[in-house]
């Protein structure tokens, strides 16, 4: 084991870990949104304490989000040095922005979100809310442009000392790259919310929770996220995965050629929908394969050439090609049932009985991680997909990482933090559950506050 590989684990490990409470906050930022929007408009209140008790889980992820998304800063300059050093003039610039406005930006409306609903004008509590929904996705756009750069270099210079600056600043925010990957992340962000929001609203549906005084909360909470996991689960798959995909299939064909096990150049490529890519034989073990249907997705035409490895040096394949292809295939595979199980949701709401259809609660509830392992997964081939490369087609990894720093001494740091972050993942997951089980503030004892 060298120090290149576990540098590699150290980062793979906190951002994986980190961006499990990012995801959901900002597709709850949205959600949060659409119930102050309709509380607006309402009588008797529920909307308005639903969205107070889904302000509350925010601030939980918010503040987990931020703890884990801390040490990554210093990792760019502890475990990769060269990188930080030769890149810094580039990246350095939205991550800064992403600190100095957005980050403050949610911060300080979530504070009066979660602390003036009682004093705040109704109008002025929603716009808090907007508020923290623009912080909290420009924050996702600021860091999406930073990988963007990593994945598709434009607008740079490469000076004489090796390093990197900007030539357009609106040309690094505006890369196309940027703009498709940044709308299939969203995406994935509100699909996890949705989840979770309608997996709450199941299990208080399924344990006849908060339906005293009129407060059905689960339905509530059911329907939110059923119908915005309907919208997000179609617009993951279509148009944003659809284009983000044709994009990368242009820019890096090794790529896409490894997540489909595609090891020899097709006319009228197939799909793959399931086997184990084998190495040493190159080729698919045991492949289901649909024909045709790659050839159309990329190109449009059943006809069309597809790259596949071997037209690529061995050295410039993406390592670790099995799990690359394992993580795209759990990810394309838990898309196709996220949309299955939102259309069977959305169709019983229609009909108006979801509410009393038991086996489809127990499906939305017992399916709240999912998203999670498919953003995990999508966030795995894209950054395994770029390898070898660091920042694509300019520097490789094995020319980034600090040579200085030991083997020993980033296995210790990394054996550091996985023991602290077990310790945060069990008191983030305390918190949350206490949250849920004591619910939103009913109706009686919201009166009695307001008093």
């Amino acid at each position: 084991m060298n120090a290149e590989l576990i540098h590699r684990l150290h980062f793979a490990f906190t951002v994986t870990f980190h961006y499990l409470f990012p995801q959901l906050t900002m597709g709850l930022a949205l959600l949060i949104v659409v119930l102050k929007t309709v509380a607006l408009k309402e009588a008797g209140g529920e909307w308005d304490r639903a969205a107070r008790f889904w302000g509350k889980i925010f601030g939980i992820n918010f503040v987990f989000g931020v703890v884990t998304g801390i040490p990554m800063e210093f990792e760019f300059g502890t475990n990769w040095a060269r990188f930080s050093r030769l890149s810094g003039g580039v990246i350095g610039q939205p991550l800064a922005m992403e600190g100095v406005f957005s980050f403050f930006l949610e911060s300080a409306f979530l504070g009066l979100f979660l602390y003036g609903g009682h004093w705040l004008s109704k109008r002025m509590h929603w716009f808090s809310a907007v508020m923290v929904f623009v912080g909290s996705w420009i924050s996702g756009f600021f860091i999406i442009v930073t990988d963007a750069w990593m994945q598709h270099p434009v607008a740079y210079a490469h000076l004489p000392s090796g390093q990197f600056e900007v030539l357009s600043f609106w040309q690094l925010l505006l890369n196309p790259w940027a703009l498709l990957q940044y709308a299939h992340n969203m995406t994935g962000a509100v699909v996890t919310a949705s989840f979770v929001m309608a997996a709450t609203g199941a299990f208080y549906l399924l344990e006849g929770r908060f339906q005293e005084c009129g407060c059905a909360y689960g339905r509530i909470f059911l329907k939110v996220g059923v119908i915005a996991g309907l919208i997000s689960t179609i617009l993951i798959i279509f148009p944003t995965g659809d284009l983000h995909g044709k994009y990368v299939a242009r820019n890096q064909p090794a790529a896409i050629a490894a997540m489909e096990g595609l090891f020899k150049t097709e006319t009228g490529a197939g799909i793959v929908l399931m086997g184990q890519p084998n190495e040493e034989t190159q080729q698919i073990d045991n492949p289901i394969v649909v024909n045709n249907v790659l050839s159309f997705l990329i190109y449009g035409t059943t006809k069309a050439e597809v790259k596949g490895l071997d037209q690529f040096p061995r050295d410039q394949w993406p390592t670790t090609l099995p799990l690359l292809y394992y993580a795209y295939h759990i990810m394309a595979g838990l898309g196709t049932y996220f949309v299955l199980l939102m259309i069977a949701s959305a169709f019983l709401l229609w009909r108006r009985k979801l509410y009393q259809t038991r086996w489809v609660l127990w499906l939305l509830l017992i399916s709240f991680p999912l998203p999670y392992i498919a953003n995990t997964a999508g966030w795995m081939t894209a950054e395994i997909g770029r390898q070898p490369w660091l920042i694509y087609g300019l520097m490789r990894t094995s020319e980034g990482y600090s040579s200085m720093v030991s083997t020993g001494n980033g296995l210790f740091t990394l054996l550091g933090f996985m023991g602290l972050y077990a310790l945060l993942g069990l008191l983030f997951t305390v918190l949350v559950y206490r949250e849920i089980s004591h619910g939103p503030e009913m109706k009686d004892k919201a009166a009695v506050a307001a008093d």
